[in-house]
């Protein structure tokens, strides 16, 4: 493909995580941008690797230096992609791939008319509900919003994004990632 700014989202409990970690492995002309946020480390996420965790104060000042290429408030916490990343990867002939939502997604299609959208979704909704109770980290209420929430971004999947996988298999969903980005 042309495209060397790719966009991946998925709602909660669709397997992203998962996905970005076996893609990396495979991945020989593209980078992965690490995103910034607000929210606190879950059980085995390193800073500088899975996110850069910073406070809401450094984020707020990133955001008035123009910093980010988007960001959004997403489950109340701050989320940002790093304008300069975006930058260095492109001028170092590489493809740019975020693992952003799809808030953040319209954005950076909305600034970068090229970026190819590729969204991910569950096998169906009683599996993508069944992968976030397994994980363990959320409350009846967060796993409800983000139930709730998933609707909205599903809709957003198939009206301005430019595929959509579903991940039934997670070694096939990333084998069809590798080949969609790096052909």
């Amino acid at each position: 493909m042309k495209n060397s700014i790719f966009v991946l989202s998925a709602p909660s409990g669709t397997g992203k995580t998962t996905i970005i970690k076996k893609l990396k492995e495979k991945l020989k002309n593209t980078e992965i941008v690490t995103t910034y946020t607000t929210r606190k480390p879950r059980k085995g996420e390193k800073n500088g690797i899975d996110y850069f965790f910073v406070g809401k104060e450094e984020f707020e000042r990133m955001i008035k230096e123009n910093k980010f290429a988007e960001w959004s408030i997403v489950y109340g916490n701050y989320y940002g992609t790093p304008e300069d990343e975006i930058k260095r990867i492109l001028k170092n002939k590489k493809n740019v791939l975020l693992v952003i939502d799809t808030q953040g997604g319209l954005k950076i299609k909305k600034k970068y008319s090229e970026a190819y959208l590729i969204g991910i979704l569950p096998p169906s909704l009683k599996e993508q509900e069944n992968r976030m109770r397994k994980r363990g980290d959320m409350s009846e209420e967060e796993i409800k919003e983000r139930l709730s929430k998933s609707r909205e971004e599903r809709e957003v999947l198939f009206k301005h994004y430019n595929c959509r996988l579903i991940n039934k298999d997670i070694e096939k969903t990333v084998e069809r990632l590798r080949k969609i980005i790096e052909g």
